[in-house]
């Protein structure tokens, strides 16, 4: 009986390692798809950045490195892809800082199609690419589209420093 604090002491202590142990093995929540040099997968050997997911979290737009220039991307959770996006990515122009509609339809971004930073939607449905901000002075950057893809709101530094506008492309 006298050995017995000194063994309940190393017993507990061997139980409570166990339990830290294991309670540290659980899943984090973190899905990482792995990296593959192209093709259609999430993840690739290049840097992919700028993240954002649609409401119901079936598509992710994100810019890729993976062609040897910023690209827009867009991959489809549910088909396990990414979706072609004709006309959006032009070869020798910068594409940055994308935002997708709710529903995956609408995307926005920045791109120097024409020779400066403009903010570009894209309509999926018609395949149809509309610059924003053709008209406009001043330097643009972070796009962001409304649920619903009739407003996109965006940084301008026109008036010599950088406010907000809001852009609204009336109903559609």
């Amino acid at each position: 009986m006298k050995y017995f604090p000194k063994y309940f002491f190393y017993f507990s202590f061997l139980i409570a390692s166990i339990c830290i142990v294991l309670s540290g093995c659980r899943k984090s929540g973190l899905i990482i798809p792995p990296s593959h040099s192209l093709g259609s997968s999430l993840n690739s050997n290049a840097a992919e950045r700028f993240p954002q997911f649609s409401h119901d979290g079936r598509f992710l737009v994100f810019t890729s490195d993976r062609r040897g220039e910023r690209m827009i991307a867009l991959y489809d959770f549910q088909k396990q892809r990414l979706i072609s996006l004709p006309g959006v990515n032009q070869p020798g122009n910068l594409q940055d800082q994308p935002d997708v509609s709710a529903d995956g339809r609408f995307l926005v971004y920045v791109s120097e199609h024409q020779g400066k930073p403009d903010i570009f939607l894209y309509d999926r449905q018609t395949v149809q690419l509309q610059n924003l901000t053709q008209d406009l002075g001043g330097e643009v950057r972070h796009p962001s589209i409304s649920g619903n893809g009739r407003f996109v709101a965006f940084e301008t530094n026109r008036s010599g420093q950088w406010d907000i506008v809001v852009y609204d492309r009336g109903l559609k």
